[in-house]
C-alpha cells in the first residue's frame, strides 16, 4: 500500500499515507519497506527530511543485504549526511552493492577510490568482507 500510495496508483497520491504503510511494514523488518522509509526521510517526503533517520532505515535494510540501500547507505557515508563523513565505511557499502550489480555503484566505489590511500582501501574491503559475513549469517530479505 505505500507503494501505491507514495505513486498515486489505485489511490490518491499521499507522501504521508506512504510513510505511514511504510513504517508499519518497515517495523516488521521488511528490507524494501525499509529502505522505501529512508528515502522518504532522506527526500523529505511525506515526513520532514531527517537525514539520520534515513541512515537509520537504510541501514536496516542494508543489513539484510538490499544492494540499494546499500548504495544510499554508501551515498549517506560519502557525505557526512545524518553520520559523520567515513570514505571506508562508504567504500564497504558502495563495495557490497557492486557485488550485487547495483547500477552507479561500482562507479561511486571508483570515484570515492581516488580520494582514499591505500591503507583505507584495504580497511574497507576487510570491513566488507565482515560486513558480508554478518549479513550472509542473520539470512537476507531482500
Amino acid at each position: 500500500l505505500g507503494v501505491a500510495y507514495a505513486r498515486g496508483e489505485g489511490v490518491p497520491e499521499d507522501d504521508a499515507e506512504a510513510v505511514r504503510w511504510y513504517r508499519a511494514a518497515a517495523e516488521q523488518g521488511l528490507a524494501r519497506a525499509q529502505y522505501n522509509l529512508g528515502f522518504m526521510y532522506d527526500r523529505g517526503h511525506g515526513v520532514p527530511e531527517d537525514d539520520a533517520e534515513a541512515v537509520r532505515w537504510y541501514r536496516a535494510a542494508a543489513e539484510q543485504g538490499l544492494a540499494s540501500a546499500q548504495y544510499n547507505l554508501g551515498v549517506m557515508y560519502a557525505n557526512g549526511e545524518g553520520v559523520p563523513e567515513s570514505y571506508v565505511l562508504a567504500y564497504a557499502w558502495f563495495n557490497l552493492a557492486a557485488a550485487q550489480g547495483h547500477d552507479g555503484a561500482q562507479e561511486a566505489k571508483n570515484s570515492l577510490r581516488t580520494r582514499m590511500t591505500d591503507a583505507q582501501v584495504a580497511a574497507a574491503q576487510d570491513l566488507s568482507g565482515k560486513l558480508l559475513q554478518a549479513i550472509t549469517s542473520r539470512g537476507s530479505e531482500p
